[in-house]
């Protein structure tokens, strides 16, 4: 690319409108979505109370808005000689350099853009060294828990049930291998059902001391608290932007170079490869690239790396021990709002006073978990989740495996066999939460105020069913 052109792309990537920066937090950031009105069941409507940040967060408005004001220059990336493609690629890899400063990389490491924590995790697992033995907890989501099974030996850890026992667990492992050959460790940083933090920063020192590297499942740390790639010491790092206020089909797997380089790439296509010869019995040699393009083969999702950006920038600018602050406050105003509502058992690993991030799960006594979540949404208009979580073995350990069931909904696959998530995030007003806590305690007392019934799995109000308790 001519310098002239080079400095036009970039001087003109610089001056795409942007949304300004937030104000300093005691109040949510703006997020799409938050004026939404929806029906309740029993007539009217009310403003959406989204409380499942932690299967996808709303898109931040200064995301949505950075998005909006690039897509007229959008262009394809890398190689192209017009002054969009210019400016495009321009934009895609400063997103990286952003995106590998929000994580405070190390200067060599590579970072890749994927389509999704599961898609980051899968790519590492892809180029595991041979005979690289993968060490993993049974309470991961199963981004992190099922990757490794087609990569070689997985040893599953049980359930720990402090931050200690955790570490002294690892160590064990570790040092009980055979042969003693390279080795991975992959840990969330905080659970998607628990909310509890892990120790990652210890888990990182026990696993070097033994010779192995770690990965860390970010998916739900990055949206609520500052990831330091050099702090915590970890050689990998895995995130979604779906959960981080940027839901445009974009992850992230930032780390150590080596692995990724001497591994063949993750996808074979046009961007990975260097050059591309015939040899003189008819085949095909291939030079691959050796940075990060080695594994983003194929057209880039650059809306979805740009929009990574905009809510790393956002977040970092709101600061993150503001938005902490906030979100404890709303974590304690759920709890202390149910404390004297003995029918509703919060599940946790490491005791209830344990630090965490803004999920929660529970069940309630006489309920099953489908139809008080079926109930939430459509008597009060808020969205949580129930089930399994994607962490079926930690949830099931959680539960005690009871399958004893109560009320008239539910998966027919699990049973009575789940629970109910409430999460939140940046974007919560505590309109919400309060909402939320009310709700919980009325159905608890009062039962619904509606009949439910399964369908395909999910329970949801009978359509057929008049104005009436559902027996519940």
């Amino acid at each position: 690319m001519p310098a002239a052109a080079t400095a036009t792309a970039t001087a003109t990537a610089t001056a795409v409108p942007a949304a300004a920066a937030e104000p300093s937090v005691p109040t949510p950031l703006p997020v799409l979505g938050r004026d939404v009105a929806v029906p309740l069941v029993t007539g009217g409507e009310v403003t959406y109370a989204a409380l499942d940040y932690a299967a996808s967060a709303p898109a931040l408005q200064r995301v949505w808005d950075d998005v909006a004001a690039y897509a007229p220059y959008y262009g394809s990336v890398h190689r192209g000689a017009g002054y969009l493609s210019q400016l495009s690629t321009d934009l895609f890899e400063n997103a990286r350099r952003t995106v590998a400063g929000f994580l405070d990389c190390r200067a060599d490491d590579q970072l890749v853009f994927t389509r999704s924590t599961t898609d980051s995790l899968n790519l590492l697992a892809a180029v595991l060294p041979d005979g690289c033995e993968v060490f993993v907890f049974e309470t991961e989501h199963h981004a992190a828990l099922l990757p490794w099974q087609r990569a070689g030996r997985v040893t599953v850890l049980d359930a720990p049930d402090s931050p200690a026992r955790a570490v002294a667990s690892l160590e064990r492992a570790l040092a009980d291998r055979d042969p003693h050959g390279p080795a991975l460790v992959c840990v969330t940083g905080a659970s998607n059902v628990t909310g509890e933090l892990w120790p990652v920063r210890a888990l990182a020192a026990a696993a070097h001391a033994h010779g192995a590297r770690i990965v860390l499942d970010a998916a739900q740390l990055a949206p609520h608290r500052a990831v330091s790639v050099r702090e915590l010491d970890v050689d990998w790092v895995a995130f979604s932007g779906h959960k981080l206020y940027a839901p445009f089909g974009s992850g992230v797997l930032a780390g150590r170079a080596d692995w990724l380089r001497e591994a063949g790439p993750y996808l074979a296509g046009g961007g990975a490869s260097r050059a591309v010869t015939r040899r003189a019995d008819g085949g095909v040699d291939v030079e691959w690239h050796e940075t990060a393009a080695r594994h983003e083969a194929g057209s880039p999702n650059v809306i979805g790396a740009y929009a990574i950006a905009s809510a790393c920038k956002a977040l970092t600018e709101a600061g993150f021990e503001a938005l902490a602050a906030r979100e404890d406050a709303l974590v304690r105003a759920v709890r202390e709002g149910l404390a004297d509502v003995p029918e509703v058992r919060f599940l946790s690993l490491f005791g209830d006073d344990a630090p965490r991030v803004g999920v929660l799960s529970f069940v309630v006594d006489g309920w099953n978990s489908s139809h008080f979540a079926a109930a939430l949404s459509a008597e009060y208009g808020i969205g949580v989740r129930d089930g399994l979580f994607c962490a079926h073995p930690l949830v099931r350990r959680l539960l005690g495996g009871d399958t004893g069931g109560a009320g008239e909904c539910g998966a027919p696959e699990a049973g009575a066999l789940n629970a109910i998530r409430v999460s939140f995030g940046a974007g919560t007003p505590e309109e919400h939460v309060a909402r939320f806590v009310r709700a919980v305690r009325e159905l608890v007392r009062d039962g619904a105020r509606w009949t439910y019934r399964t369908v395909e799995g999910r329970c949801v109000p009978d359509p057929s069913a008049t104005d009436g308790p559902s027996g519940a």
